[in-house]
């Protein structure tokens, strides 16, 4: 906390102290439909300042002096217009809307646009993807949904809505991906607050970085990142969603901000809802009904504890766009859920009835951003967040079920219950850890000129964790021990631009430091003989450095060759070494860092814009070197525990693939995106290099939109989609042979899974209802470990949005 409060004291000198003589100039920029128009030139005349549009054809000049100005937008195909404003000491903040007319002489011409904030970002030299989420925040899609479209990703879900996910990029997988929320690591928000629960609504846009990620975000990320970058707007705006569909799926949202332009004073807030019975169709051999004498009935049953739901919200207060700051913003994020369990790592004969877990985490934040503070070029980030979160474990069920849901029968036919008293081996729970949480990422940045660029970085992150079981003695809970985490990442980075910005490079180091306890309460014999409790302490301080470059060149207009390496580390986190009973996963104290060399080699062709046509290429080329890998452990035996799982170092080994994708559209009426990913992954496992299992190696993914305009009423706009998702098929363990019988039972066959959707926008943009329907032929589709996940569904979601009160 001392730190948060030396943070406050200096925001609030800058406050007193800061004087200056310059205004924010804003607004938007549309045709004469009212359509806005993206990427619009707005130039402040004499001044070498200047901006594009946003997607929305929102833009905003800051800095600009006091004096009286002409300010000139500029669109390819429409009319240039100028307005003349005025500023003195006592303009803070202008807002001016500006109207274009089409110029119909020049459509015909071939157009290069200025560079989107996305394309710039894939322009840089690393292999990422910028995502927009604003077409998915109008439909009924998850952001793991939306991420699972992206190419070289692949979204790994244990089955419906609420269930455990992890993020696969280039054949890494697991915790070696690490997911960000503006920077901060998600894990500090815990399970209750996660991007299955995170509306796409509050979404600005999504960076993935695989293999190489950038210093800005200082993290142990060693096969990649997913940045998720939130809405940071400060024009007064509001929206609000509602879904429903099948499964009694219940999805609903609601985000806002308003700002007092004469002061500066903003409040934002955003609040979610979901729920779900997941009662979806499963089937397979392990989906069976056993009655007298042991004989099995294969049925197709509906999942019946598998019941989720996710509840909460963010609230901030403080100053945007005044002169002592950008952003300065005190928060507060608060979340709480419920998940049923059906089953353990696998889908099991006998799946549970009784079993769940709970999870809340109530959060303060602080966050400050300030450009040009002091100095031109000089820019300072600060976030933290600080608080608690607490998961429960509750497993007293001792009846064994059926996939029928009714208890389940032995030989004989009686009804029996388990041994150990449980639906999970190990004995009835009512576990709880309790965790104070910690996270702080300062970010410092210099512009000597255009051409260089200087940056440091740190992110520090803190665990201390306490367990308890309110079913064990007095005795039992007073001898369980704590375990604490401490992470700091550093990271400097140099940017280099040359040749009129053609060159562009980033060089950057890391250091990464973690520190691990553990304390157990043990019993020993003092010197009298007397039994005394003493703690048992085991440390680790552990030390390791990373580097990393990634350049592109512009080798002629549009067509650009981006390269990019890294020395990469990945520290074993908190749930690898002390293990996580509502996971199902086991301690591994021993666990070494696994550490990779990451290549990456690509081509980005565009964004070309021919008469009507607009299209984009991009392809790249990778390699990942893996050192001590994390992950299961590579069976080759079929004798695999199928409640509990445990991390361990899998081995030494080697990813190689690439992965390409195209989109195109005509006439922002026709969209057409493609991408497709295939690599191999081996690992050395006693000597023997195999390929590592439960890892699909080839995908595909494609979509196509087609809008409709004023279809019903004028001005209106009907977007229909398809898109189509292809797996390869994988296997859980290490082949053992061709004929090895049982083998086929751990196989996860090739998958097809279609969607289909519509979305109608009402003319003044500010009512739009969609529906969609799901694996639209009803396809099985399996995930980690063989987990069905829900077959044909439909969605039906409204969405209403203003952009001013």
């Amino acid at each position: 906390m001392k730190n948060f409060l030396t943070v406050i004291l200096f925001f609030t000198f800058l406050s007193a102290k800061a004087q200056g003589t310059f205004s924010t100039i804003s607004g938007s920029v549309t045709d004469a439909s009212g359509k806005p128009l993206p990427f619009a030139t707005v130039l402040v005349e004499g001044f070498n300042i200047g901006v594009l549009t946003d997607d929305n054809g929102i833009f905003t000049l800051k800095n600009v002096p006091k004096g009286q100005h002409n300010i000139i937008v500029s669109f390819i195909g429409y009319t240039t217009r100028s307005k003349a404003i005025k500023i003195d000491d006592s303009t803070k903040k202008i807002t001016i809307d500006y109207t274009l007319e089409e110029n119909v002489e020049n459509l015909d011409e071939v157009n290069v646009n200025g560079k989107s904030k996305e394309t710039q970002i894939e322009t840089k030299g690393f292999a990422v993807n910028a995502i927009k989420t604003e077409e998915a925040g109008l439909r009924n899609i998850q952001t793991n949904e939306l991420l699972n479209t992206t190419v070289g990703v692949k979204i790994r879900q244990n089955g419906g809505l609420g269930s455990d996910v992890t993020y696969s990029l280039n054949g890494l997988s697991g915790n070696s991906v690490r997911i960000f929320i503006d920077g901060i690591p998600l894990s500090t928000y815990g399970n209750s607050f996660n991007l299955n629960s995170i509306p796409p609504s509050m979404i600005k846009n999504i960076e993935v970085y695989k293999g190489v990620v950038p210093g800005h975000l200082a993290d142990d990320a060693l096969g990649g990142a997913i940045n998720i970058v939130l809405h940071n707007d400060t024009k007064t705006n509001f929206n609000a969603s509602i879904s429903y569909g099948s499964f009694n799926t219940v999805q609903t949202s609601v985000n806002g901000l308003y700002r007092f332009d004469k002061s500066g004073l903003t409040v934002k807030a955003s609040l979610f809802h979901n729920y779900s019975d997941n009662d979806y169709k499963v089937s397979g051999r392990s989906v069976v009904i056993t009655g007298l004498g042991g004989v099995q009935t294969p049925i197709t049953a509906r999942r019946f504890n598998d019941a989720y739901r996710s509840t909460g919200g963010r609230a901030e207060i403080g100053y945007t766009d005044v002169k002592w700051a950008d952003q300065f913003l005190v928060g507060i994020t608060g979340s709480d859920d419920y998940k049923e369990v059906q089953h353990g790592a696998f889908m099991t004969i006998t799946p549970y009835k009784g079993r769940f877990l709970e999870s809340d985490a109530l959060l303060g934040s602080i966050n400050y951003q300030k450009k040009d503070l002091f100095t031109k070029g000089l820019d300072v980030n600060v976030n933290g967040l600080y608080g608690k979160r607490n998961r429960a474990v509750n497993d007293t069920v001792s009846w064994a079920y059926s996939w029928n849901g009714e208890r389940a029968i032995d030989f004989r036919g009686n009804e029996y219950q388990y041994t150990w008293r449980s639906q999970q081996e190990g004995g009835p729970s009512l576990a709880k850890i309790k965790r104070n949480v910690a996270s702080i990422r300062t970010g410092v940045s210099y512009a000597i000129n255009n051409h260089h660029k200087f940056s440091a970085n740190h992110v520090y992150s803190g665990i201390d964790r306490e367990d308890s079981d309110a079913l064990q003695s007095v005795l039992e809970n007073t001898f369980v021990g704590t375990r604490d985490l401490k992470k700091n990442i550093y990271s400097l980075t140099y940017e280099l631009s040359a040749f009129d910005e053609k060159l562009r490079t980033s060089l950057f180091g890391k250091h990464y430091q973690q520190k691990t306890t553990s304390v157990d309460p043990a019993i020993e014999s003092d010197q009298n003989g007397n039994d005394v409790i003493v703690d048992e302490v085991v440390s680790s301080n552990k030390n390791y450095n990373g580097y990393g470059f990634a350049a592109s060149y512009e080798v002629v207009s549009n067509i650009t060759l981006l390269m990019s390496a890294e020395k990469a580390i990945r520290l074993p986190n908190e749930t690898e070494i002390f293990g996580n009973d509502g996971d199902n996963v086991v301690a591994n104290s021993s666990i070494n860092p696994e550490s990779s060399e990451n290549y990456n080699l690509g081509f980005r062709f565009g964004n070309f814009n021919i008469k009507k046509h607009d299209f984009t290429v991009s392809t790249n080329f990778f390699t990942r070197n893996i050192k001590d890998r994390i992950g299961l452990p590579i069976e080759t035996s079929l004798n695999v525990d199928d409640e509990l799982i445990v991390y361990v170092n899998q081995g030494s080994g080697t990813s190689k693939g690439f992965d390409a994708q195209l989109n195109y559209s005509y006439n922002n009426n026709f969209g057409l995106n493609f991408n497709i990913s295939k690599f191999s992954l081996k690992i050395e496992n006693q000597s023997i290099e195999v390929d590592v299992p439960n890892t699909p190696f080839f995908t595909m993914n494609g979509g196509l939109r087609y809008s409709f305009k004023d279809l019903i009423q004028k001005k209106s706009r009907l977007n229909a989609f398809y898109n189509v998702y292809f797996t390869d098929e994988f296997s859980f363990i290490t082949a053992q042979g061709s004929n090895t019988i049982g083998n086929e039972f751990f196989e996860v066959p090739q998958q097809l899974s279609q969607d289909i959707g519509l979305s109608y926008a009402f003319p003044d943009n500010r009512f739009v209802v969609s529906f969609d329907i799901k694996n639209i032929f009803d396809e099985p589709v399996y995930d980690n470990l063989s987990v069905q996940k829900p077959g044909r569904a439909f969605y039906l979601k409204l969405n209403y949005a203003i952009n001013k009160f």
